[in-house]
């Protein structure tokens, strides 16, 4: 307030001068001219009113001309003083409120050392955990850079020496998820030492209690999907702070921090220490006993408590749902900080939904197919768990919703079944020989192998449940000596059965399998491994070791029902018996009956009933072969077999078709072949041998290549004729007649043929006496027949040797017998057949009668 307004109107004696002063002052805001005095008035009162103002005007302006003259000379310094302390606090404030927090913030921020020394769960609530914080505290000046805020920092923290608060509530929030709240916590009342270097131990217990459920799983899932590349959280809670009893009021902060991937926790690394299958106590159900271990590294120490979960497997594609497959649980642990965690897991597996055996659509591959397989093959099967929403025990319920809201893949380690079948061994072998008829893609166009397959499987240790193997099916590959030899394809499911043995000492439980393996396609791809293998068993004294690497097909029977293993690598040596020696010879073919059953100029296709005896342990079917029948290097013609079943031993009645008919390109082959007939109606000891072709089989050029790196010799079987004596040789001249003083001779026939008539055009023959002096010859230029059976010949005109001993034997032997030799030649016939043979008999029994 102006000294105007706090002055009386009329001042008086005593203060005559501040007065004049003020009026003073206050004139010089007054106009030169004054209006007053220069308008004319319209009253007398007017214009005397301003003549006395202006005239009280010049009185106050000479008074305070003589104030100014005295102030001048006597200064007032507690007003100065006064001034300058006032200005220094405004600075003072300045500083204290803009300078010095901001520089307090920086070395706070960068001279704070927080080490925490222990994490533990003191308890679990229903409603979150209280969690035992330890941690030592301090301001270490030395951090700060900037020495201005160094200093500043640490006489303002000097000063201050502790800082305390209150009970406090801090929230937690994640902004890049629509700020959902992560979590609370409830920090009881700390004092801290500002001091530099003073070290504050701080040992708490707070309240921590879980966000938002649906927020956490959004984040796990990200975190556990690798998706989270960081984490940015941002902290607030309302501060009541104190230094002393001295407080400095509520602030209210707010702080984010932002976590980079590298930086955060991982899923830990686990192994699996023990595992243990099972059968359940309840039909239909196995139990799985199993411990982990993982190291904790972080200086955290809690118990988890006793939690429920749900073990699921992938559906067919990603999109699908998983399966739930078993319930886990696990017993309460004692986690300790910086230490191996051991924690069993208990696990019941109860009858397996439809849709985990169900073949996926355009596969024939089911979810579990495909998860054995990765296992089987070393790879890490993935299984998902999943907490249980309704756990039994103690498990508090928002644990429960939290773990329930979450699905964690977990890589369950694969094992490789390399060495899993220990022993191969095959019996009762049966091969079938294929099918040229069949279509290409018909597995009869391939070789088959039947036979009783015996496996010796080792067993993990950890499947203590019962198993049944009930089929088997494979594709295998046949080596010989490390060489691919062929393709063994097993498309039906061939039943087996199985017995488990347990192991002695710190051998393993064993299976064995046995199967009986009906016509398995044998598809040959390399004939020369073929020929080796053959020619091993034919001319080998040691077994050969055929290689089996095979993807196996195993339907086995558990608690939990029929199961269906696909492609079960399996590797073994199966030991193969080499043919006795003198195999081929043992053969020991003989012809039971023959039939022709058409003829040409030039050939013959017969039909003979055989007797074979088969001295190895294997057996054949035989749906087709032909061969080629050779004797001296040139082909005589073939043989074809076709639907004969082989066994061991003697082998009646099979049917061969055998065709004669010399090469024509061979310019001796025709002699070849005469001769060989001759030799053999002659009884000669004669031989034909037997080699395959290209076209032995048709369709299978390269097993027939195999083939034809071998012959087979085989002596030529007596015919059986009617009228043989055991152990006495066959003849077709059965005996003679001579007619001395007629000077003919008749001779009994006996035909090899049972429905066919060979004709004589020609018989040119000597009869000889012990074997060289001559009797006399025949020559016979009419045909005659001689059909099946015994016949007698026409009298045959003689011309005697009247000069020759052989002459003067016969005279001697009339009324009696005489053994004689013959030598001929005859012109045969058979159908359109026709051939010059020669013919050489000896010790025919002839009656010689005198007529």
């Amino acid at each position: 307030m102006s000294r105007e307004e706090t002055s009386p109107l009329l001042p008086s004696a005593d203060n005559a001068k501040g007065g004049d002063s003020d009026v003073h002052e206050s004139a010089e805001s007054t106009p030169l001219l004054s209006n007053n005095s220069a308008g004319p008035r319209y009253d007398d009162e007017s214009a005397d009113a301003g003549r006395e103002d202006v005239a009280s005007i010049r009185s106050s302006r000479s008074r305070a001309s003589s104030i100014r003259s005295t102030k001048k000379k006597t200064r007032r310094w507690p007003s100065c003083v006064a001034m300058a302390l006032l200005a220094c606090i405004a600075i003072a404030i300045i500083i204290l409120a803009f300078i010095v927090p901001d520089a307090v913030q920086e070395y706070a921020q960068q001279a704070t050392v927080v080490k925490p020394t222990s994490l533990s769960i003191d308890s679990i609530t229903t409603d979150g955990v209280h969690a035992r914080i330890q941690a030592d505290f301090l301001l270490d000046a030395s951090r700060v850079k900037n020495d201005h805020v160094r200093r500043i920092g640490a006489a303002a923290t000097w000063v201050a020496h502790k800082l305390g608060s209150e009970k406090t509530d801090i929230d937690v929030y994640v902004p890049d998820y629509d700020n959902v709240l992560l979590g609370s916590a409830t920090i009881p009342p700390l004092v801290i030492n500002l001091r530099d270097r003073q070290t504050t131990r701080v040992d708490f217990i707070a309240d921590i209690r879980p966000g938002n459920i649906d927020g956490l799983r959004s984040i796990a899932n990200d975190w556990l999907a690798g998706r989270l590349d960081n984490l940015r959280l941002n902290g607030k809670a309302d501060l009541r702070l104190n230094s002393g009893f001295i407080p400095l009021g509520v602030h209210t902060i707010s702080e984010s921090l932002v976590f980079e991937a590298k930086k955060i926790p991982t899923m830990p690394k686990y192994n699996i220490t023990r595992f243990n299958v099972k059968d359940g106590p309840f039909n239909g159900s196995m139990l799985v006993d199993l411990t982990l271990s993982a190291f904790n590294e972080y200086p955290v120490q809690f118990d988890i408590p006793e939690l429920a979960f749900e073990i699921m497997v992938p559906g067919c594609a990603e999109s699908d749902p998983t399966i739930i497959v078993a319930e886990a649980s696990t017993a309460k642990v004692r986690v300790e900080p910086r230490s191996d965690v051991s924690m069993g897991v208990y696990g019941v597996v109860h009858e397996l939904p439809e849709s985990l055996t169900r073949a996926c659509p355009h596969s024939t591959s089911s979810p579990l197919d495909m998860l054995l397989k990765q296992y089987m093959n070393g790879e890490p099967a993935t299984l998902f768990v999943r907490g249980n929403s309704h756990p039994d025990g103690e498990t508090p319920k928002w644990i429960a919703d939290i773990l329930a809201s979450v699905t964690v893949p977990i890589a369950f380690p694969g094992k490789t079944l390399d060495g899993l079948l220990k022993d191969f061994s095959i019996s009762e072998v049966h091969f079938t020989l294929p099918d040229p008829f069949a279509d290409p893609d018909d597995p009869d166009a391939n070789p088959k192998v039947s036979g009783n397959i015996l496996v010796t499987a080792a067993l993990p240790a950890e499947m203590n449940f019962g198993i049944d193997v009930t089929g088997v099916r494979a594709n295998a590959d046949v080596t010989y000596k490390s060489k691919k030899m062929g393709e063994l394809n097993l498309r039906e499911w061939q039943r087996a059965s199985s017995t488990r043995i347990e192991g002695k000492g710190s051998e393993g439980p064993r299976l064995e399998i046995e199967s009986r393996i009906i016509e398995a396609p044998l598809n040959i791809t390399d004939g020369d491994v073929f020929g080796d293998v053959v020619q091993a068993l034919l001319f080998g004294t040691k077994p050969i070791q055929l290689g089996v690497q095979a993807l196996v097909d195993v339907k086995v029977q558990t608690s939990l029902g029929e199961l269906v293993l696909k492609e079960v690598p399996a590797e073994g040596k199966i030991p193969v018996k080499p043919l006795p020696k003198g195999t081929i010879g043992a053969v020991d073919p003989k012809i039971g009956s023959l039939r022709v059953m058409d003829t040409s100029a030039d050939s013959i296709t017969l039909q003979a009933l055989v007797n074979v005896t088969n001295p190895t342990e294997y057996t054949a079917r035989v749906p087709f072969i032909n061969v080629h029948v050779a004797a001296n290097g040139s082909v005589m013609g073939g043989a074809t077999i076709q639907n004969v079943d082989v066994g061991t031993g003697l082998n009646t009645n099979l049917l061969v078709t055998a065709t004669w008919k010399p090469m024509r390109d061979d310019p001796h082959s025709r002699q070849i072949g005469r001769d060989l007939i001759s030799q053999y109606i002659s009884g000669f000891n004669t031989s034909i041998t037997i080699k395959a072709h290209p076209d032995s089989i048709p369709g299978q050029s390269l097993l027939c290549k195999a083939l034809s790196r071998f012959n087979a010799t085989f002596a030529i079987p007596r015919l059986t004729l009617p009228g043989d004596e055991p152990e006495e040789e066959s003849h077709f001249i059965r005996d003679a007649s001579f007619h001395f003083l007629s000077s003919t001779a008749t001779f009994t026939l006996v035909s090899p043929f049972q429905y066919n008539t060979i004709y004589l055009d020609l018989v040119n023959a000597t009869a000889l006496y012990n074997h060289t002096e001559p009797v006399g010859q025949i020559l016979y230029e009419l045909p005659f027949a001689a059909p099946p059976g015994k016949s007698q010949t026409p009298k045959l005109p003689v011309k005697w040797s009247l000069d020759s001993i052989g002459y003067d034997a016969v005279k001697k032997a009339i009324g009696g017998k005489l053994k004689l030799d013959a030598r001929a030649t005859v012109h045969a016939r058979l159908g359109n057949w026709k051939e010059a043979l020669w013919f050489q008999g000896r010790g025919i029994g002839a009656s010689i009668h005198l007529t």
